[in-house]
């Protein structure tokens, strides 16, 4: 800004340049009704083209065109007028101060900003970021990207100004809150980190590439131009705010002097004094503003009485000035009553001399002597200072050759005429001398207006001295006291006072804000010699009084029973004592020169003119003059604070801050002065912010409903009679707008909860929605004193969220089809196919979840009150929606089961509700889908049943892969063998970490599909979640028993199967047990694992042992099939042995066959060698049994039931070798039958010992016998026929091959 000052120094013609630009103001005219603007040259133009004859609507264009100039000239008069008051408000404020406690506001986001914000976050998803990030804050980010960012309610918030970075952080940091308190604990990581490394990222994301470096130099300057303004800047912002021109602020700032404190002083106490006289001119016509009750009149004076008491108090504690010398200002108390408009004698607190006692500071430089001769010129000089009456002081010594010093001496004294005297002193050099010799001196009688630079000034000698030109070079600086405002000599002559005219030294002294005296002094005396106080005097210019000897121009100071002559030599200084007199007595009259009035009015007209006359050409000039001395008591600050509170909070509202109808602290500072220096009443000035703050509100701003609430409280309380700032009347006007502004601000805030999705969305502003429905139970009060009932309030919310269900249901189904459009525009809703509508509705039941989830997320919190009522509002809303939905699924075919999903949808987030579980959409959805629940049921257990049937009479009983373990999710099989519209397996690639499942084979392809339908089927019930309790147990005992039976019928039809199958198979050593019997086992495996999955039921304890009873058939049925297929299996394996044992039976002693062997081998020896019997049989058997063993140990799954067999088969061919053996006692066995018998028991017993049989089963009874027989016939035989066995023994050591 440039300094005001500046202006005095351009030239008339750079004025004439700018004087375009400025309104002129017309002369005359009272300051209530400002002139209007001088006619449109344009005017003559038209009037001298009249013969043309101009269409109708021309002249109505033209004549509208003209109004338009003229009411914009009206208004920028007006706002030059208002800057007036505004300037003189900034520039001596005593009753307000900048608060330093108010919110600081955050810089707002614009539609640029978004827009660059929505692409760095697409930026960073698409990977085009140096950023690092996991998966988890990818997902967050994108969440808070899908769901915020590219909201439309967030897009609107920013373009009403009410969002800020602030808000996008904080939404952000409640939804990563969120999701990192749902993640699981890691070691060493705390939670806390990781919201904090995330918060981090989200800074680099939202900071993108900006300079870092210009960052904290632009927060700092925002954070103390939104804090703290220096003068200068208020006047720059309330420029912008009413459109006023540098150069109208630089001779406004000029012409009214803002930068002189005496003078804005003085006007404060003239402007006090008139509003005393209209409260009093009032109070004799009784014309008064219509209040609700006739004894408001007499009060409404009071309180203006009071509010112009109140402030000459905080005008009079104002110090007169800052930081002056010593002076201790007294405060003197004033009757703070009616008394004010009594300017009498009687009330006036008398001063003595001694309350106007001055303190000056004086200053003496003395640099130098010139003309001295009588003394050598190596002697030593110097001088000597003092003030009479004060200390006195001494300069260094100097030759006399060179007498220079410029030392200063500072002295303190309370005369305002000091006398101050120079000396000029030698050294003596005779012994006796006492004193040194004096070569002169010289005596000053200082002022605060003598000049303050050096000069020279004639010693006085002493006699018979030869420099008789000896002059002294000094400076002598009388400094003037902050309260002295004017000094100097006058002619004067007073009734009371001064009554000699004579001149004398005057010095107009200030005491306090509203004492002023005139004192004259004399030489060397710190009280006045005479004083006059200036309250109640007015000053004026005179002519020249025809017998008074002295001075050349005149003024006086006249009073009631007083008048007082002052004259004075020079006009300039008559001037500058009338202007000091003028602003100390506080008259409303400004006194003009004769010459300048007559100047500035040729014609003779009454002229109030303006304050300063050094400025008064220019002011007139460029028209400002009419505004610099406009009486401010003449105009209706009611209606110009409207304006200006109107313009302020428009200029506010379109700031960079996000501030939500809250002024920053300079402007509420401003508005503050303006109020109490110009009356401006408070309910008034709130009624008014409330108009504005509705206004803006009703037209999409964001306006904190805090501050509406401040507003209105003050308004109800002063119109209900509480009296909140000290006023106590009422008037009709304000009753009638309070009235009319609560049923306004009733209907907003109604409008607002009804759209509070939209109006906060995501909780934005923080407690705006809280605070809202605190405004409206404060509104709902009929007064201040009786709260509402609580159910009235509660009805008022339950309407408003009636209306908030359709609001946002509507709106919400006109997103999803404007969605729908993009996606496919030729098909709509009524045209669409059964898939179509059941797909929309499923996407318009996510949007509906998500809405109510936001609104659990973002609004529950201010609905504390009342949660019910939310849970009613979306009660309501998911009652439209129920509509679409009832209406998509009727269109559904019939046994058509696509839409259970939306049923998983809509349940899973309605379950977890305390409110909406089991209420009236739940209980609705619920009787939707029990049928279709019931049916499905059936149909899957009778198709299950058939392919149970079917599929094991058909069944290869090939083992197959099974992943069922792996298909939680996958949908249930179609049935082959009823024409019904299931859904499929949807064909899939398996993963890597699948493979590990096909490493072991299990059942048929019958019963693997049989058990992963029971799975299926089971878990897509229990993926349902029924809410109703006693039907979801109804379902789930269903389905176990439902398993049961299923899993019996397969196992019997398993077992007969493998009866049959076995029935088949040969009884040789060349028997494999083929791979189907194995697979007939492993069915009944899996029935043993899956009954414990699928057939258990969780019930209560009446329950438990019934179902217990019930369950436990299943597995001894298991069990026992298990044992019956060991046996078989047993029994066939024991057969081939059996088979073996016969084989050997051949070589008993006494038969036809062993005897026939002997005598061959006998007879043939005679001719040919012989070879002896081999063991084939033996080894035949053995591979038998250990390849049927390695089948049954690769193709069987359970470990136990191998383990069980192979305890059977052991216990079983031990006993029927014993009992061969048994059945020989009476015979010695054949060394060939001895041979086979050792090896096949010795080969039996180390086979089962390895597969794991133990050992009291090996050595049992049975074995020892068949040891001890087989020991026995091999020490026989060794005897006999020693190289019989061939190296074959019973003994442990033996190292046999095989």
């Amino acid at each position: 800004m440039l300094d005001p000052s500046s202006s005095e120094e351009e030239s008339d013609e750079v004025l004439e340049e700018e004087r375009r630009d400025v309104l002129v103001a017309a002369g005359g005219g009272s300051p209530r009704s400002l002139p209007p603007p001088p006619r449109d040259p344009r005017g003559r133009e038209a009037g001298a083209a009249r013969a043309v004859s101009p269409s109708p609507s021309v002249l109505s264009e033209g004549r509208e065109e003209q109004e338009r100039l003229q009411r914009e000239e009206r208004e920028k008069r007006l706002r030059l007028q208002l800057y007036v008051f505004i300037a003189r408000c900034i520039a001596h404020p005593f009753n307000a101060k900048q608060p330093t406690d108010m919110a600081r506001r955050q810089q707002k986001l614009n539609k640029q900003q978004l827009q660059m914000l929505k692409e760095r976050f697409q930026a960073f998803l698409n990977g085009e970021t140096q950023i690092v990030a996991d998966e988890a804050f990818c997902n967050a980010v994108r969440s808070y990207y899908e769901v915020f960012l590219k909201s439309d309610r967030v897009a609107r918030m920013v373009h009403s100004g009410g969002c800020s970075a602030n808000d996008f952080r904080d939404v952000f940091k409640k939804n990563i809150e969120k999701r990192v308190r749902s993640l699981p604990e890691i070691d060493g990581l705390s939670k806390e980190t990781v919201l904090s490394s995330w918060l981090a990222k989200y800074d680099a994301i939202y900071r993108g590439e900006e300079d870092f470096c210009k960052q904290p130099n632009r927060m700092a300057l925002s954070a103390v131009s939104e804090l703290i303004l220096s003068k200068e800047q208020l006047y720059e912002m309330f420029q912008q705010i009413l459109g006023i021109k540098k150069l109208e602020h630089q001779l406004i700032y000029n012409a009214c002097q803002l930068d002189n404190g005496d003078e804005q002083a003085a006007q404060i106490r003239r402007e006090l004094d008139g509003r005393l006289q209209l409260a009093e001119q009032m109070a004799r016509e009784r014309k008064f503003p219509k209040f609700v009750t006739r004894e408001m009149e007499n009060m409404y004076i009071e309180e203006l009485r009071s509010s112009v008491n109140l402030l000459m108090a905080n005008l009079e504690s104002l110090p007169v000035s800052k930081g002056g010398p010593e002076f201790k200002l007294q405060k003197l108390k004033r009757s703070q009553n009616s008394a004010f408009l009594d300017i009498g004698d009687e009330n006036e607190v008398q001063l003595s001399k001694s309350d106007v006692v001055l303190s000056f500071t004086l200053e003496i430089v003395i640099m130098e002597v010139q003309g001295l001769k009588s003394v050598a010129p190596n002697r030593i000089v110097y001088c000597t200072m003092e003030v009479e009456g004060g200390e006195k002081l001494q300069t260094d010594q100097a030759e006399a050759s060179r007498p220079q010093w410029g030392t200063q001496g500072d002295f303190t004294t309370t005369h305002p005429r000091p006398v101050v005297k120079v000396k000029l002193f030698t050294e003596s050099t005779g012994v006796l001398a006492l004193e040194d010799k004096e070569l002169g001196r010289v005596v000053l009688y200082p002022t605060s207006n003598s000049p303050k630079s050096p000069d020279l000034h004639k010693m006085i000698v002493p006699k018979n001295s030869q420099d008789s030109d000896l002059k002294i070079k000094l400076a002598v600086r009388m400094d003037k006291p902050p309260h002295m405002k004017h000094c100097g000599y006058l002619y004067a002559l007073g009734q009371k006072v001064w009554k000699r005219w004579k001149k004398r030294y005057f010095v107009l002294v200030q005491v306090s804000q509203y004492t002023f005296a005139m004192c004259s002094y004399r030489e060397k005396k710190s009280e006045p010699q005479e004083l006059m106080q200036l309250e109640g005097y007015t000053v004026d210019y005179t002519a020249p009084h025809t017998g008074l000897q002295g001075g050349r121009v005149f003024f006086n100071a006249v009073k009631e029973g007083d008048t007082v002559i002052f004259a004075s030599d020079d006009e300039q200084d008559r001037i500058l004592w009338v202007q000091a007199m003028y602003r100390a007595t506080g008259q409303s009259y400004k006194p003009v020169p004769a010459s300048q009035a007559q100047k500035m009015n040729p014609k003779g007209g009454n002229v109030n003119t303006g304050i300063s006359p050094l400025y008064t050409d220019r002011g007139q000039k460029h028209g400002m003059d009419e505004f610099i001395s406009a009486n401010p008591c003449k105009f209706d600050h009611a209606s110009l604070f409207r304006l200006l509170q109107r313009q302020t909070l428009d200029h506010r509202l379109n700031d960079s801050y996000s501030c939500l109808g809250w002024f920053s602290p300079g402007q509420v500072f401003v508005l503050d002065e303006y109020c109490a220096r110009y009356g401006v009443r408070g309910c008034h000035r709130h009624l008014c912010y409330l108009n504005e703050l509705i206004e803006h509100s009703e037209n999409g701003s964001v306006i904190d409903p805090t501050l509406l609430h401040y507003s209105f409280a003050f308004c109800a309380s002063h119109v209900h009679g509480n009296r909140p700032d000290g006023i106590g009347t009422v008037s009709v006007e304000e009753k009638e707008r309070f009235e009319e502004i609560k049923d306004r601000l009733s209907s907003l805030l109604e409008n607002q909860i009804s759209h509070f999705r939209y109006c906060f969305p995501f909780g934005r502003p923080e407690g705006a929605l809280k605070a809202t429905l605190s405004l409206l139970e404060r509104v709902l009060m009929k007064d201040i004193a009786t709260p509402i009932p609580a159910e009235e309030v509660k009805k008022v919310v339950r309407k408003c969220l009636e209306k908030a269900a359709l609001i946002n249901y509507t709106r919400l189904t006109e997103y999803a089809k404007i969605e729908a459009t993009a996606e496919k525009d030729s098909e709509t809703m009524n045209q669409a196919t059964p898939a179509r509508k059941l797909e929309e509705v499923l996407h318009l039941a996510e949007l509906c979840i998500e809405v109510l989830q936001q609104n659990e997320e973002h609004h529950s919190e201010a609905f504390a009150w009342w949660p019910e009522l939310l849970a009613e509002h979306a009660e309501k809303f998911l009652s439209l929606y129920s509509v679409d939905m009832d209406s998509a699924l009727e269109a559904q075919l019939q046994d058509s089961w696509d839409s259970f999903p939306l049923f998983q949808l809509l349940n899973n987030a309605l379950r977890n509700d305390t409110f909406l579980c089991n209420g009236k959409f739940h209980k609705h959805l619920q009787e939707i889908f029990v049928p279709m629940v019931i049916r499905y049921i059936d149909l899957m257990e009778s198709s299950i049943a058939q392919s149970i049937h079917r599929g094991l009479e058909q069944e290869s009983w090939q083992p197959v892969k099974s992943i069922t373990n792996s298909l939680p999710n996958v949908a249930l099989p179609k049935v082959p063998s009823l024409p019904l519209n299931l859904p499929q397996i949807p064909s899939f690639t398996t993963p890597t970490w699948m493979t590990s499942l096909y490493d072991s084979t299990n059942g048929s392809a019958t019963s693997e599909d049989l058990f992963w339908k029971l799975d299926a089927l089971q878990m897509f019930v229990f993926d349902l979640h029924w809410p109703e309790p006693e039907f979801a147990h109804h379902l789930e005992q269903r389905l176990k028993l439902m398993a049961t039976d299923m899993i019996e019928a397969c196992v019997k039809r398993t077992r007969i199967a493998f009866e049959l199958k076995l029935q088949k198979t040969n009884k040789s050593t060349d028997l494999r047990i083929p791979s189907s019997l194995c697979t007939m086992f492993n069915v009944l495996v899996d029935a043993k694992k899956q009954t414990a999955k699928l057939c258990i039921l969780d019930g209560g304890q009446e329950f438990a042992s019934q179902w217990q009873q019930y369950h436990s058939k299943i597995d001894d049925l298991i069990e026992e099939t298990v044992k019956e297929i060991i046996s078989l299996l047993v029994s066939k394996v024991v057969s081939v042995l059996e088979g073996v044992l016969s084989k050997l039976s051949r070589y008993d002693e006494g038969t036809f066959f062993s005897s026939l062997v002997s005598f061959t081998v006998k007879a043939a020896a005679k001719y040919v060698d012989v070879p002896k019997p081999g063991m084939d049989l033996a080894d035949t058997y053995i591979m038998f049994v250990r390849q049927n063993q390695d089948i049954l140990r690769e193709k069987v799954n359970e470990e136990m039931y191998i383990e069980k067999l192979f305890d059977q088969w052991y216990s079983s061919s031990m006993k029927v070798i014993c009992m061969w053996l048994a059945d020989r006692l009476d015979l010695q066995l054949h060394i060939y039958q001895l041979k086979t018998l050792i090896k096949i028991v010795k080969k039996t017993y180390r086979d089962f010992r390895l597969q794991g049989v133990l050992e009291g089963t090996l050595n049992s009874k049975t074995y020892d016998t068949v040891h001890s027989r087989l020991t026995v016939e091999e020490a026989t035989v060794s005897v006999t026929d020693a190289g019989g066995l061939q190296g074959i023994t019973m003994k442990d050591s033996d190292e046999e091959e095989g």
